[in-house]
């Protein structure tokens, strides 16, 4: 390495390594196919597990590897939004009185007369 100069190299992306006295692993093809009929071809190691869905490298669909097993589905948990998870430590209607506390508080601070409540 010392005999090189490293002037004008480009060294975030070219490797001074050799290929010498390197063993590679063999590899196969793997074929995956997405719903529009996309295919796409890896390279995969041939001690490598390789998996049953493969992001589409065309359009971004799920592609399923071509002559394979069905790949297992895991079970999808429904999404919680903030009102699920606020609607699990309080009841509507001391979400109501809390929001009156806080108007209350909110107009006073601005100076504003309380409001009546209004009947049914």
């Amino acid at each position: 390495m010392a005999e090189r100069s490293l002037r004008g190299t480009n060294l975030s992306t070219l490797s001074l390594e050799t290929e010498d006295n390197i063993a590679f692993s063999e590899r196969q093809i793997v074929r995956y196919v997405c719903e529009q009929g996309h295919v796409s071809e890896l390279p995969f190691s041939v001690e490598a597990d390789v998996p049953g869905l493969w992001e589409c490298g065309t359009c971004g669909a799920e592609a399923k590897l071509q002559d394979g097993p069905e790949p297992e589905r895991k079970p999808v948990k429904p999404v919680r939004t903030h009102w699920d998870m606020l609607l699990e430590r309080r009841s509507i209607p001391e979400l109501e009185e809390l929001l009156q506390e806080r108007l209350t508080l909110l107009r006073a601070s601005r100076g504003e007369k309380p409001r009546r409540k209004r009947s049914a």
